[in-house]
């Protein structure tokens, strides 16, 4: 038996990834998409402007794209993936949530929220029962969780398992980030090609406060997020997809890097439709991970770790995940197939 889904906000570059990952899944149906306005009345083929290196999925192109309103979504769809704009998630998850829809969004907004689940599965799978904190609070009979930005989620696998092995205090990270990540007209040819941007807004302070949160503890009641200092400094590279990061963490304990690498390649994965087999992949060869060579490795969904090695206060290494799948589409859907199999659809 599958359970049936929505996707909201569609047709932009994250909806579509969501579409291509959730046509053939086997425990999900897509069976109500909605988009803008200008979008609704028309069929999915005909408003989405597909980018994705695949066909359009032949039955989700025949469907009518309605407005994002919980109005346009039949009362049978348990999970509504979200791939809104934050300003417009802001204002339309909650209605979503109050007419007794379950929300599984990749928005920025909310994630810092005291109620509302941030959650990467493998990490920190028990923080998804703050949804009970949430309806308490909030009177819903549907929930809102959330995945972290990409940046966030790429480096966060490697640091749970270096937490849990030897502890962290300090983690800072500089990014080599793609242009996917900024949605397809987010970057104009002129800007990016030939070229580096050091700056990519918001983006530092989502993954200084979401790392927190993510690897902090859930008491029953609230999470205590993690006590470490994190620095980010984020750029913009001319990869189209795959986020690579240098990172420096500082550790409670001594580590070697041999034990890092074990922790790390021993980090368990779980046993959902969208989990790798191998969630963090450490490779030997000092120039790996690389974006062209290694943003698919486990069908976009792994973490790829290189370059480990002492510093004077902990370890360095390098980080990469496929972030509009790992790092977007493929997490949200992760965090759906989390809901469903603790009971929460």
């Amino acid at each position: 038996m599958t359970v049936k889904v929505g996707v909201i906000g569609a047709t932009g570059a994250v909806g579509q990834r969501l579409v291509q990952l959730l046509a053939p899944h086997p425990e999900f149906e897509i069976t109500a998409l909605t988009a803008s306005s200008s979008s609704a009345g028309k069929t999915y083929r005909e408003a989405a402007k597909w980018r994705i290196d695949a066909p359009v999925p032949e039955d989700v192109g025949a469907m009518e794209v309605g407005e994002t309103d919980p109005s346009a979504v039949p009362d049978d769809v348990a999970l509504v993936f979200s791939s809104l704009p934050s300003d417009v998630g802001a204002a339309v998850e909650p209605d979503f949530c109050e007419a007794g829809y379950v929300v599984s969004s990749n928005s920025s907004n909310a994630r810092r929220a005291e109620d509302v689940p941030l959650t990467v599965p493998e990490v920190n799978p028990d923080h998804l029962d703050l949804i009970e904190v949430q309806r308490d609070r909030r009177g819903w009979d549907g929930a809102l969780v959330k995945n972290p930005n990409c940046s966030t989620i790429t480096m966060v696998p490697p640091l749970a398992a270096v937490d849990d092995a030897a502890g962290l205090e300090r983690v800072e990270v500089a990014t080599l980030q793609a242009v996917s990540g900024a949605g397809y007209s987010g970057v104009s040819s002129m800007e990016i090609i030939d070229n580096a941007i050091p700056y990519i807004g918001k983006e530092e302070g989502k993954m200084e406060t979401e790392s927190r949160k993510l690897l902090g503890t859930f008491d029953g009641a609230e999470v205590d997020w993690h006590d470490m200092d994190v620095a980010a400094s984020c750029n913009r590279i001319p990869t189209i997809d795959g986020h690579l990061e240098n990172v420096w963490a500082d550790t409670a304990e001594e580590f070697s890097p041999e034990d890092a690498t074990e922790a790390m390649t021993d980090y368990p994965s779980l046993d959902l439709p969208s989990s790798p087999d191998q969630l963090i992949e450490v490779f030997e060869e000092p120039d790996r991970p690389q974006p062209r060579l290694d943003r698919t490795l486990g069908e976009g969904m792994t973490v790829s770790v290189g370059g480990v090695q002492d510093t004077t206060h902990g370890l360095q290494f390098n980080c990469l995940a496929h972030n509009t799948l790992r790092g977007a589409a493929g997490a949200s859907v992760l965090n759906g197939e989390l809901l469903l199999d603790t009971g929460y659809l």
